[in-house]
């Protein structure tokens, strides 16, 4: 716990230390006075006094703030001419706006020179495997297969995911990687209709492991001895050409390890597919395993317990996890289900009604279940641009594209097609700046480009104590020939106020119920 705190505290504290450096930086170009310069807030654990300013480290890490001499829009005192000269509120309005707008533009400044950094030194990221392409895809018409490795869109290259190059408005051709073979594809499809579809097949794939009656797990390989699971089953079973082998699943100091002595041939003269031939083994995938069941749920009452097997739902067989969940959403409200499983290595039948929960505003019918699947990791490799031009380039079309998504999530959570549930606080962050770090460097790294954008974005939104408030009220100022009334700064201020411990408790309470 506490080594993830710190990780949360380094990966948080340049975010904060630029944003408020920005602030700094316009507040002594247009000459206003700064009185403290604070990284986090409450107590101060650390301070220091240099050429009339305080640089305070405070105890609460979560934010920070620089005090401007002369930025209270209420105080009575009245000022001198020479205290008005370094004074916020009597600086020109373009001076304000520069000071205020330092701080979200500092934060994009750092987004950009990290995305340059990663560019240029090369980074770390998940290969761009495509997930699954079905016979019905457009994708799979023209050439496109499950475990493709995308390299190319047209005449640029690609190295992440986020980094579609695509110029102009339609894409005639893409690039894969197929079995150590690069293979030029035609597509010919207007752009937009070409991300949609590819989007939909970019999907975590799974690790080939199966389990028997007695709960034993296997993993299935085209290769003899594998160090290692690198290929998925929807890959394996694409590339299948009549002969794999089958390993048992063992424990080796905590992990589960393949057993290479337990080595036994899959062959076939037939015409047999790979998930046919498994199914003669009498062995099923492993995200029909229940790893765990939720306490009085429909499954729980109807007596399914951990280290089940589920092999029907009604009358038709179950191949995955994901059958199971889509048959359900076909039945009506209140029609009770008949689930046939593996338990104690005898085939039994539970009869439930699924439960229906809201979530993300649609109805979903459930019964229970966690699923034992096992995703496979998506193999690293290092993406560097041709160039340091190309680095600069592309740093800037990642921050220009990550400021458009970060608006348009907002705007889905506004307009209500996002649930709130999705924001996070401070301990979903540091969970996945955890976990990044964990991955790469570079991935650390680029995340905190991400959040720097976040951060940003979110402080130009129009609410009052909020910088894009400070903005508004500005813009407010220019209209009106003058300052605001008291009385309406003070409303404003109450309803930003309002507003943000409304944000702070949604996002606090998302993170305290994901642990709990």
């Amino acid at each position: 716990m506490l080594e993830k705190i710190l990780i949360f505290v380094i990966f948080l504290g340049p975010l904060i230390f630029f944003h408020e450096l920005g602030h700094f930086f316009f507040a002594r170009l247009f000459g206003v006075r700064v009185e403290v310069f604070s990284i986090g807030f409450g107590p101060k654990i650390f301070k220091y006094m240099h050429k009339g300013t305080e640089y305070a480290l405070s105890i609460i890490p979560l934010g920070g703030y620089v005090k401007m001499f002369g930025d209270d829009p209420f105080a009575e005192t009245p000022l001198s001419d020479e205290e008005k000269k370094v004074a916020f509120n009597h600086k020109s309005k373009w001076a304000r706006f520069w000071i205020v707008f330092g701080g979200p533009l500092a934060n994009l400044i750092l987004a950009y020179f990290l995305y340059v950094g990663l560019l240029a030194g090369g980074e770390k990221v998940p290969e761009t495997k495509v997930g699954v392409v079905t016979e019905k895809s457009v994708l799979y018409e023209k050439g496109l297969r499950t475990g493709d490795v995308l390299i190319g869109i047209n005449d640029e290259k690609v190295l992440s995911f986020d980094d579609f190059n695509i110029k102009g408005s339609n894409v005639e051709k893409i690039v894969v990687r197929r079995n150590d073979q690069q293979l030029d594809l035609s597509v010919g499809m207007p752009l937009e209709p070409f991300i949609n579809e590819f989007v939909s097949i970019v999907s975590v794939v799974k690790k080939p492991i199966f389990v028997n009656a007695k709960g034993e797990k296997f993993v299935v390989s085209l290769e003899p001895k594998p160090a290692e699971i690198n290929i998925s089953i929807e890959e394996m079973t694409s590339q299948f050409q009549g002969k794999a082998y089958l390993y048992k699943m063992i424990e080796k100091d905590g992990t589960e390890v393949i057993d290479p002595t337990s080595e036994s041939e899959i062959n076939t003269a037939q015409n047999q597919s790979l998930t046919e031939i498994i199914k003669g083994l009498e062995l099923y995938p492993v995200d029909l395993l229940v790893r765990n069941i939720v306490m009085g749920s429909p499954a729980d009452k109807a007596g399914i317990k951990k280290g089940d097997i589920l092999t029907k739902i009604n009358d038709g067989n179950l191949n995955n996890f994901e059958e199971l969940r889509q048959n359900l959403q076909t039945m009506s409200e209140g029609q009770e289900v008949n689930v046939t499983l593996v338990s104690n290595g005898e085939s039994v039948v539970k009869k439930m009604t699924p439960e229906v929960k809201e979530v993300n505003g649609k109805k979903v019918k459930i019964i229970g279940i966690e699923s034992g699947v096992e995703y496979l990791q998506p193999k690293l490799i290092v993406a560097k641009a041709d160039s340091f031009g190309a680095a600069l380039t592309g740093a800037f079309t990642r921050t220009w594209d990550g400021v458009v998504k970060t608006f348009g999530g907002y705007k889905k959570l506004i307009t209500r097609e996002v649930s709130l549930n999705n924001i996070g606080g401070p301990l979903a962050i540091g969970k996945v700046a955890s976990d990044s770090l964990n991955i790469s460097l570079s991935m650390f790294f680029r995340l905190m480009a991400i959040i720097s954008i976040n951060l940003g974005v979110i402080n130009l939104f129009p609410i009052p104590v909020l910088d894009g408030g400070h903005i508004m009220f500005l813009l407010f100022e220019a209209v009106n020939g003058g300052p605001l009334s008291r009385r309406k700064l003070e409303i404003a201020q109450k309803f930003g106020i309002s507003v943000l411990f409304f944000l702070i408790f949604v996002a606090l309470f998302n993170d305290i119920t994901r642990l709990f």
